[in-house]
């Protein structure tokens, strides 16, 4: 019997790309607000990216304020007079057609799916989500996709995994394991629910807040020794 039979994957940065999909979705909403496009304007986006998606983790705010928000603080920056609106939604139609794989997903989730059910957990906009599970190659390997937007609640509250958990027949806490990159909302998420944990950190980053991580791993395929 396996370790864990039951395998929750988080979706940006754990088994897509998202880093990359976003250089092309910035690049959308530049072209639509009258920017050109430079790796040092994503870098000072990313920071507004970033701290609004904090703030969405700990429930302080909507997904559909966050979205706008940080297009809305990135351009208060630059003193640019754009619709923050109007990027967002050229970034996120975007976005939704990069379904670019991370390095060995998907070797690892056709292998694990033939003795393991897998599924994904994501906090993502559910259009963008859908648009890219329709065009990625892990899609024949994971049983369903649990978004947020569409549970009306995300990790790392309880309530997030009491609707994934509702929908999984035979999964208890002791017989599966989240996998993801992000400490505020997968390991967190784990830690609020009492779920073993896998942290993918490829960047080997700190754990500046002590959360419990019960295996890290930087390459996906280390998952094969721990389920």
């Amino acid at each position: 019997m396996p370790r864990y039979p039951y395998l929750l994957f988080d979706a940006d940065n754990t088994l897509f790309d998202f880093d990359r999909a976003d250089h092309y979705a910035f690049a959308a909403a530049c072209e639509v607000s009258g920017l050109e496009y430079s790796e040092e304007l994503l870098r000072r986006y990313w920071v507004h990216n970033d701290a609004c998606w904090t703030m969405f983790d700990r429930g302080e705010a909507t997904k559909d304020f966050i979205c706008v928000e940080r297009f809305r603080r990135f351009f208060a920056e630059l003193g640019v007079d754009a619709d923050p609106a109007a990027a967002n939604r050229a970034h996120l139609e975007t976005l939704s057609t990069c379904a670019f794989p991370t390095p060995y997903s998907v070797e690892v989730c056709e292998t694990l799916s033939k003795t393991r059910r897998l599924f994904l957990i994501t906090n993502a906009v559910a259009s963008v989500q859908r648009g890219r599970l329709a065009r990625a190659e892990i899609k024949p390997y994971l049983e369903a996709a649990f978004i947020s937007e569409e549970a009306g609640a995300q990790k790392p509250t309880k309530a997030y995994f009491d609707y994934v958990f509702a929908r999984i027949d035979g999964i208890t806490k002791d017989n599966c394991l989240v996998i993801g990159d992000s400490l505020t909302s997968d390991i967190q998420g784990a830690n609020n629910y009492g779920l073993a944990c896998c942290w993918y950190n490829p960047k080997r980053a700190a754990n500046p807040n002590g959360l419990r991580v019960d295996y890290e791993i930087t390459d996906l395929r280390e998952l094969y020794d721990i389920v």
